[in-house]
C-alpha cells in the first residue's frame, strides 16, 4: 500500500499540526465533485476535532477550460496571503465562474490588489506550481478529482458525508 504524506513547506495547510486526522487532497476548482467534497470536509472539521487539510492541485484541464487559470488564480491570491479564502470562494462560487473577469471578481472581494492579481493570471506567473502540484499527482497515482490521502492512505471511496465520515473514523481506528 503506497503511503502519500510528505508535506513541505511551501504547501497549502489548513487546520492543527497535530490533527489526529490529516487529508491530502488533490483536485480541481472546477470539478463537481471536488466542490461537494469541500463542502463535506468542512462540515466534518468539527465532528473529528480538526483536519488538517493540504490541498493541491490537479486541474483535468480537457474537462473544466478554466481549471488551471482557477489553479492560478488561487495561487496569486496565495501571493497575497489569500490562498485558502480564495480557494473558499472558487469551491463556493463555482457556478458563477465563466472566464478571467470572473476570477477577478473574487479578488476584488478579497480586497487583493487587484492589478498584481490581473498580471499574476494573465502573465500566467504561478502555472509552474499548478504544474508541478499536478505532475506530483500523478506520481502519487492521483489521475481524476477529488483524489485524497487520509493520514498517508490512498482512500478510494466517493467524496459524499457518509462515505468520507466513515473513512476518517476508519483512519482514527488505525
Amino acid at each position: 500500500m503506497q503511503r502519500v504524506d510528505e508535506i513541505g513547506n511551501d504547501e497549502h495547510v489548513r487546520g492543527p499540526a497535530d490533527a489526529a486526522l490529516t487529508v491530502i487532497e488533490y483536485a480541481d476548482f472546477q470539478c463537481p465533485y471536488s466542490a461537494r467534497a469541500h463542502a463535506v470536509l468542512r462540515g466534518l472539521d468539527a465532528r473529528f476535532g480538526g483536519i488538517r487539510l493540504v490541498y493541491r492541485h490537479l486541474p483535468l484541464a480537457h474537462l473544466h477550460p478554466l481549471a488551471e487559470l482557477a489553479s492560478e488564480a488561487a495561487e496569486a491570491a496565495a501571493g497575497q496571503d489569500r490562498f485558502w479564502q480564495m480557494h473558499d470562494l472558487l469551491y463556493d462560487r463555482q457556478r458563477q465562474i465563466a472566464n478571467e473577469q470572473d476570477l477577478a471578481l473574487l479578488a476584488e472581494s478579497l480586497d487583493l490588489d487587484i492589478d498584481r492579481f490581473r498580471a499574476d493570471v494573465s502573465e500566467r506567473r504561478h502555472h509552474a506550481r499548478v504544474q508541478a502540484d499536478a505532475e506530483r499527482a500523478h506520481h502519487d497515482g492521483a489521475s481524476g478529482t477529488p483524489t485524497f490521502y487520509i493520514n498517508g492512505v490512498r482512500y478510494r471511496g466517493d467524496s459524499d458525508r457518509t462515505s468520507l465520515e466513515r473513512a476518517f473514523s476508519e483512519a482514527l481506528g488505525r
